[in-house]
């Protein structure tokens, strides 16, 4: 099975001092984790992957994303969606809307959008909650709806920064679950930053660990 998401070379410096080397490559449904010190560049790696790396860093080297060179590319033309710790839903939209906001331009008419809405709530365990208000949900309801707004754009690969941090350990473990499944589900590339071992344990893919500069 052939890598889908490669970083080849990847050099970042911050203002020209080196903060981290790493060559890597994952593989369809393979969730690769990235660990290291506060400090170390971790984030900051995302960055580098989504293209939203901006000054005093820069970045050597190529991003490729099924065989296609995408370090050039603006960050909404690479196809790669990313979850934060923080769920960064739109308190003034409904669930039902916030997911809406995330369908790919494919899904066409209201009749279809409002299907695919309410089959991505089913699949995140929230049937019947698109007219609820974020504000009402439990912080693990909230990142459920994160995760599958991010799924419903389509991408071809996806970023983890630390999303499971803000979660009790229960909360945590069936997250963990919930977005390990999707993606090995969908053949997502997944490349996830965390401080916590558990959850390279749980993603059982590949880890790399960075010491920073």
């Amino acid at each position: 099975m052939t890598d889908r998401l490669r970083l080849e070379g990847l050099r970042i410096t911050r203002g020209g001092a080196p903060l981290l080397a790493l060559d890597l490559g994952v593989r369809p449904g393979e969730v690769a984790s990235v660990m290291g010190p506060s400090g170390a560049g971790k984030s900051t790696l995302l960055a580098a992957v989504m293209g939203t790396l901006g000054p005093p860093f820069a970045l050597a080297g190529r991003v490729r994303l099924d065989g296609r060179d995408v370090t050039s590319l603006p960050p909404e033309r690479r196809g790669i969606g990313i979850l934060f710790q923080d769920d960064l839903l739109f308190p003034h939209l409904s669930v039902g809307d916030n997911l809406a906001f995330g369908l790919s331009r494919r899904v066409r008419g209201r009749a279809a959008r409002r299907a695919a809405v309410e089959a991505a709530l089913d699949e995140a365990g929230l049937a019947g909650m698109a007219q609820r208000d974020p504000a009402t949900l439990s912080g693990g309801e909230r990142l459920r709806v994160a995760l599958m707004r991010t799924l419903l754009a389509e991408p071809r690969a996806l970023l983890l920064d630390e999303p499971f941090a803000s979660l009790d350990r229960d909360r945590r473990d069936r997250m963990r679950r919930l977005v390990f499944d999707r993606v090995r589900a969908r053949g997502l590339p997944v490349l996830m930053v965390t401080h916590d071992p558990e959850d390279a344990e749980a993603a059982a893919g590949p880890v790399v660990r960075i010491a920073g500069a």
